[in-house]
């Protein structure tokens, strides 16, 4: 029993890191815009929260630079792909290979750089239940921020003003613009509060989730981010719940290995990115259940006027 508490515990430690860059794409994608750049976003604001953290000691300093670092990024993405209209899929891939040689190039001096002993989190009193207190109540702030963060996107989109237009911004972007709304500059502030989310979710991996630095140590977890949104059909509860799924195939390779179970560790290694091939195509075989979900206006670009 305790080891399948602690199973529980590093599942959902590993689902936040992909729930809340999963759910910064969300926003993206609410708003008509896709960004394939999330890999490069997240290993930039790696190492930048990595570095802030050797230098400062400072773990929630090291969250706002690696926030920073995205959110950066994510600007100059917006500005390419709303204000000049460039293809949002080449730009995005464009930023994803960015990343991944700018954070090896500006890491090579962090690789050998050790942060101090981690901080313990825990509960009063709920930690100290049999099982469940291990399982949930011991975890870092922030994966308890991650779910504070998914019932705040399901209000915002669903219950709130704000997150209508939003909403009306990624179904038809014309419409909205016909009725005064500053379409673009709203695409730009989702943009840039996406990047910043994949930032935060960077710098986590950095700082808490591994804590060091090693060249594309993302390792394709900002692709599984990207492909959440369509596994969740743009929903904030379902992207959270594919997040802590897919957070406890990666960590189940562990506890098997712990287990002793005789099974080849690079098949365990594939498990996460096996599990979202096979998702996709089971999504991807509905098309209808598909566009029913889909913003209509994803990856359109939009010319005020027109």
């Amino acid at each position: 029993m305790d080891s399948i508490a602690l199973l529980i515990a590093a599942s959902m430690n590993a689902g936040t890191l992909l729930a809340l860059a999963a759910l910064g794409l969300l926003i993206n994608e609410r708003a008509g815009i896709v960004n394939l750049g999330a890999e490069g976003m997240m290993l930039v604001a790696a190492i930048a929260g990595f570095a802030t953290a050797v230098h400062t000691g400072n773990d929630w300093l090291a969250f706002a630079a690696g926030m920073a670092a995205g959110a950066l990024l994510a600007l100059a993405f917006g500005l390419l792909v709303i204000w000049l209209n460039t293809n949002q899929y080449a730009a995005g891939l464009a930023l994803s290979l960015f990343g991944t040689g700018f954070s090896a190039f500006v890491g090579l001096r962090y690789t050998q750089e050790k942060l101090g002993p981690r901080p313990s989190f825990e509960i009063p009193g709920l930690a100290d239940i049999p099982f469940v207190g291990p399982a949930l109540f011991k975890q870092h702030p922030l994966v308890y921020g991650g779910i504070l963060l998914m019932l705040f996107l399901t209000w915002f989109l669903y219950r709130s003003r704000a997150g209508l237009v939003l909403r009306a911004v990624g179904e038809s972007p014309e419409s909205a613009h016909a009725l005064g709304y500053p379409v673009r500059k709203i695409r730009l502030a989702a943009v840039v509060t996406g990047g910043a989310l994949c930032g935060l979710a960077g710098s986590y991996m950095s700082v808490i989730y591994t804590p060091l630095w090693v060249e594309g140590m993302v390792a394709g977890k900002g692709w599984i981010a990207l492909a959440l949104t369509t596994f969740a059909t743009w929903r904030p509860a379902r992207v959270l719940l594919g997040a802590y799924l897919f957070g406890f195939v990666t960590m189940l390779q562990f506890h098997l290995q712990g287990q002793g179970v005789e099974v080849a560790s690079q098949f365990l290694s594939m498990l996460p990115y096996l599990a979202t091939i096979v998702v996709l195509v089971l999504i991807s075989s509905n098309a209808n259940f598909i566009r029913a979900n889909m913003p209509a206006s994803l990856g359109k670009p939009f010319f005020p006027g027109s």
